[in-house]
């Protein structure tokens, strides 16, 4: 089943039979998510069970904005944007399936991340996130980044899931911990 529909507009209804997505292209997940170019880091989502684990990747080429300055003879992707496509498919993972229009999941927290190897130009960073537990406006889950098989990142990410940002100011207390 393939989601689609306009952030602000109403949300595709999952069926409580049928809770697995196995395909969210890069228009659906602007449709989840708020991020844009060029700070949207996942390029698709091939499978998605709501509040339960979200599997995905990201294409990185040499094109990418941040490959200009880290580093120009070496261009490594930088790890905070890593562990930020890791964060973004995690938040299509945390959120209910029909609260995506009026819920933005927030990093709160990292735990236990490790880095392995690096990423470069050329590399598909495949991802998965597996929430562990929710309970009320907050969540944790295990995320893990690879590369051909290979360990690339792995932690935990806590989320903060906001309903109406409108109704907040813009500071740390929006997260609610």
């Amino acid at each position: 089943m393939r989601t689609s529909h306009t952030r602000g507009a109403s949300p595709p209804r999952l069926d409580s039979q049928d809770k697995h997505v196995a395909y969210v292209d890069v228009r659906s997940i602007m449709d989840i998510l708020p991020h844009r170019y060029p700070f949207l880091l996942i390029d698709r989502i091939t499978e998605l069970v709501p509040q339960q684990r979200a599997v995905g990747y990201k294409n990185v080429t040499l094109n990418e904005w941040f490959f200009a300055g880290h580093f120009p003879n070496n261009p490594v992707m930088p790890g905070v944007l890593i562990v930020e496509a890791m964060a973004q498919l995690g938040g299509t993972a945390i959120l209910e399936p029909n609260t995506l229009a009026t819920t933005v999941p927030y990093l709160a927290g990292i735990e236990k991340l490790k880095f392995r190897r690096p990423v470069v130009p050329g590399d598909r960073l495949d991802m998965e996130a597996n929430v562990m537990w929710i309970r009320m406006n907050i969540g944790r889950l295990h995320a893990a980044a690879r590369v051909d098989d290979q360990m690339v990142c792995e932690g935990e990410l806590l989320f903060s899931i906001v309903s109406d940002t409108r109704l907040f100011r813009l500071d740390a207390s929006i997260l609610h911990l």
